[in-house]
Parts: structure tokens; C-alpha cells; sequence
């Protein structure tokens, strides 16, 4: 299905319905809800299943519909109600960009920058490039045994070309070469000679080339690896040295949840005298089920990611943070300055995301009950009126309030005594960490069960959660409240 559309248009169209019906105000999400509405009505009107010439005498057995085929006729009279209800309630949707796809599959596109064009496989070397040792290889050790072997740091192995070592990656550690005039077919068959002539054991690993994004290469645009500017007559006669454009894309399939809920004809009947719609409840638990899974999947993913960031950073739990407990506490150190620490370990999350991912601070986090009655009780933070109570349903995480420009979220299905935090920052989809890629928030299908001829209900809902860039964990950051306490509020 071609998503060809006007933006504006759609905008236009969508804006207005999505906010009477939902209550959303928010720019950015009306703006991917009027796409996702767009290319679900599309879906919607392409999919209507309806009673076949051969069907005339009666409807048959039930039957869902699946790949290629249709199902029965029993069909609620919309769908696209409840795919809004599904996408405004899943908070989870705040904490990464959503990109709406037209169909079940497609591409993600993002675009990184390399340090002189961006080539691997040539007569003419890439100026840079990135390599990994073999896994048990002790990084700063080779790093060491390189630098020693000659003055200017050169590395040659014989026949090949020059290669010399100007640092190694922030991101992940990885030796940065400066590479010479390559004689080899490619540079990977160079690297691994050069680093094999240096030790018997260091071999060449996941040879890449350096974005720029990620890592710096200190006088790049200088006269010299110092740093040191040029002269005007050497400026002059120096070529100037290439930054590379690079255009990178991800396949994403969609992947899907599923469930069904039945109700008898008598609870149909029944509850009708207190006012009660069988049918819309139960619509309405597999939409909060949907709802929770959908959020718990997009919380997991950046709970891993995050210690995947951590590790790579200074080892698994080194960001951890531990308070004393109460009776421990000495001089003008008390229960609340204890806390006051929490705040502080979060805001530093943030900004180590913005020290590795140099795209931006961390903007959310995320708390289990306990750390977020601990945030509250902190002084200076300011918990936000919260008007609209869609995002409040029950079972799903929250917005508790802001502090230091940091939205602080509360999962209410972390443990009581789970003290883990997530910090994670929010981009645009157009730099690396995760993307919501919604095909069909929810689709609804009622048929009536033959036996019984008891309403039946199936919602599914079919998305991709997609890893976007090279390093989508410098984006995310997870730690815990450790301490010898039972109890995080008195530090028992």
C-alpha cells in the first residue's frame, strides 16, 4: 500500500477527531496519530469484510480472518475508535518517537557521518577506521603494546600500508587507526596483518569506519594530530579533509499481540438493568491488556538497552547508587538529604546520555512506586496537574511529574521493593535509540460463537519496536537504589 500522502492535509483532517475523541492536545502526537488514522482507514476501507453471493443462505461458521484471507462476516461496525483509545493510552508511546508504517512491513531510514568518504573495500584507504581485538584481548593492553612500538606510533606490517593508532572510540573502546596507502584489496586483510605483526594473540575485530557523531578525532581539521590550526600559507596549500554522508536503512517487519474475551448471552441480558455494556467492558479490559503488554515491551527494551550502556560505560552496575540506612546517618546527613541523592543519580543519567550520545540530555525516567514516593517527598520537586485521566488507567505507567526538566514516569507493575531506574532520552526518530512502528494499533473482530451464539471478541494489535543507529543504547540509562534497608522511604 503506497503511503503517499499530504501531510498538512492529513493534519488537517485527523487533528480535530483524534482530539475530540481522546482528549490529546500535544502537537507531536497528533501529528503521527493523523498519519497512523490515515493509514488505518486506508487499511480499513482496502479490508471490509462483508457476506459473499455463497453466504446468502446463512453465515456459516465463524472464522477469523488471516494472512490472505477473509473471515466471516461478523464484523464490529468501526475499528479505528478503538486503535485511537489503544494509542492514547499506551504511555509508553511518550518515551520513544513513533513513525506510523503503511503497511506490514517497510524500511527505517537514519543517516550517520563518517570521517573521509566512507569507503572500505579500495585502492584508495579510508582515511579512518574503527577495529575491534579479539574477544578475551585486553583493549588497553594491545592499545599499549602499539604505542610502544615505535616513537610516531606507526604500525606497519611488511608489503602493506602505514597505519597509525590516534585513539580509541569513546563508544565502545575500539582502536582508531589513521591508515596509510593501502596496497591490499581491503582494508580489513591490512588491519588483520598489522595487528597480527604486533602480538600473537591480537587479532582484528568488526573493522568500521568512525562516525563522526559518536567519536571525535582530535585535529581532523587541523594542521597536525594536536590540534594545532594551520598557517595561512599552509591553509592555503592543504586540501581540506572529507566528512562522508552516509545513508543507512533497517528492515522492520511488524510483530503482533493478540487476545480474545467471551461473554455468555445471559451476561449480555443481565447486565443491561444496571446500565452495563457486556460487550464495551470487555472491549475495553483486551484494549488496557493490549495497552500494558504494548508498554511493557517498549519499558523492557529500554531497560536492557540501558544496562547495555552502563556495561560498555564502566562495567554492569557501576552506575548504581548506595544509600545508608537511617541509623547510619551521622552529622547534619538525614533521611531526606538521603533521598535527595536519587535526584541527583538521575539527573546525572541524564547527562552521561548526553555525554555519550552527544545528541541531547536525558528527558524521562521511569520509577518503580517506591523511588516515585521518595521523588515526591523531595523538596523542589514539583509533581504537574494532571487533567486528562486516559493516560491513568489502570495497570499502565503514568506521568508523575517533572523535575530538573525531566519527566518522571511510574510504572505501577515494578515490584514494590524494585528500586530500578530508567533514563532515557526521546529523539526524533532521526538519530539512534528506539522507534515505535505502528502498522495497526488495534484491530477489533466480533463474530458469535455457533454453539452458544454468545459474542465473542478478538483485538490485535501489529507494530515493530525497531533498534535505530549504531548505538541506540548511548541513549538510555538504568541504575539502581542499593542499600543494606528494607524499606527505601525510612532506610530500614
Amino acid at each position: 500500500m503506497a503511503n503517499l500522502i499530504n501531510e498538512s492535509e492529513v493534519r488537517s483532517t485527523w487533528s480535530p477527531i483524534i482530539e475530540s475523541a481522546t482528549g490529546i492536545n500535544d502537537a507531536n502526537k497528533l501529528a503521527w496519530m493523523s498519519t497512523y488514522c490515515h493509514n488505518h482507514k486506508l487499511y480499513e476501507d482496502a479490508n471490509i469484510m462483508s457476506l459473499s453471493p455463497m453466504n446468502l443462505a446463512g453465515m456459516g461458521a465463524t472464522k477469523f480472518p488471516s494472512a490472505g484471507e477473509n473471515g466471516s462476516g461478523d464484523k464490529s461496525p468501526s475499528l479505528l475508535p478503538l486503535a485511537m483509545q489503544v494509542a492514547a493510552q499506551t504511555v509508553g508511546l511518550d518515551l520513544v518517537p513513533v513513525i506510523p508504517m503503511a503497511g506490514p512491513m517497510g524500511l527505517l531510514s537514519y543517516l550517520d557521518f563518517t570521517y573521509e568518504g566512507g569507503k572500505l573495500k579500495n585502492t584508495v584507504a579510508p582515511t579512518y577506521i574503527k577495529v575491534g581485538v579479539a574477544t578475551g584481548e585486553n583493549i588497553a593492553t594491545v592499545k599499549t603494546e602499539i604505542e610502544a612500538l615505535a616513537e610516531d606510533k606507526i604500525v606497519a606490517a611488511a608489503g602493506y600500508g602505514a597505519y597509525t593508532l590516534v585513539g580509541s572510540s569513546r563508544i565502545d573502546g575500539k582502536l582508531i587507526f589513521k591508515v596509510g596507502t593501502i596496497i591490499a584489496a581491503t582494508v580489513v586483510a591490512d588491519v588483520t596483518l598489522a595487528l597480527a605483526s604486533l602480538t600473537a594473540t591480537a587479532t582484528a575485530t568488526g573493522v568500521e569506519l568512525v562516525k563522526a557523531l559518536e567519536d571525535h578525532i582530535k585535529g581532523f581539521t587541523a594542521a597536525d594530530a594536536a590540534g594545532t590550526p594551520f598557517t595561512r600559507d599552509a591553509g592555503e596549500s592543504t586540501p581540506d579533509k572529507v566528512m562522508g554522508l552516509s545513508l543507512f536503512s533497517k528492515s522492520v517487519s511488524a510483530k503482533t499481540y493478540q487476545v480474545a474475551a467471551a461473554v455468555t448471552r445471559e451476561q449480555v441480558q443481565d447486565l443491561k438493568q444496571f446500565g452495563v455494556d457486556a460487550v464495551a467492558q470487555v472491549e475495553s479490559v483486551l484494549t488496557n491488556e493490549l495497552t500494558q503488554s504494548i508498554n511493557q515491551h517498549i519499558l523492557g527494551s529500554i531497560r536492557t538497552l540501558g544496562e547495555a550502556n552502563v556495561t560498555s560505560f564502566g562495567g554492569a552496575s557501576s552506575f548504581d547508587i548506595t544509600l545508608l540506612a537511617a541509623s547510619a546517618l551521622t552529622g547534619g546527613d538525614t533521611v531526606a538529604s538521603a533521598h535527595r541523592q536519587i535526584l541527583t543519580q538521575v539527573l546525572a543519567a541524564a547527562n552521561l546520555i548526553a555525554n555519550r550520545g552527544r545528541r541531547g540530555a536525558g528527558n524521562f525516567a521511569v520509577v518503580g512506586a517506591q523511588v516515585a514516593t521518595v521523588l515526591q517527598s523531595v523538596s523542589g520537586f514539583v509533581a504537574n496537574p494532571m487533567s486528562n485521566t486516559i493516560s491513568q488507567s489502570a495497570g499502565a505507567i503514568y506521568p508523575l511529574g517533572s523535575v530538573a526538566g525531566i519527566n518522571i514516569y511510574t510504572d505501577p507493575t515494578l515490584d514494590w521493593a524494585d528500586m530500578k531506574v530508567a533514563v532515557g532520552r526521546k529523539g526524533d526518530g532521526n538519530g539512534p535509540g528506539l522507534v515505535f512502528m505502528p502498522y495497526l494499533m488495534a484491530e477489533s473482530v466480533q463474530a458469535i460463537a455457533e454453539g452458544t451464539m454468545a459474542p465473542k471478541i478478538a483485538v490485535k494489535s501489529r507494530f515493530a519496536l525497531v533498534e535505530a543507529g549504531f548505538h541506540a543504547e548511548t541513549q538510555y540509562v538504568t541504575f539502581s537504589v542499593a542499600g543494606s534497608w528494607t524499606n527505601l522511604i525510612n532506610l530500614v
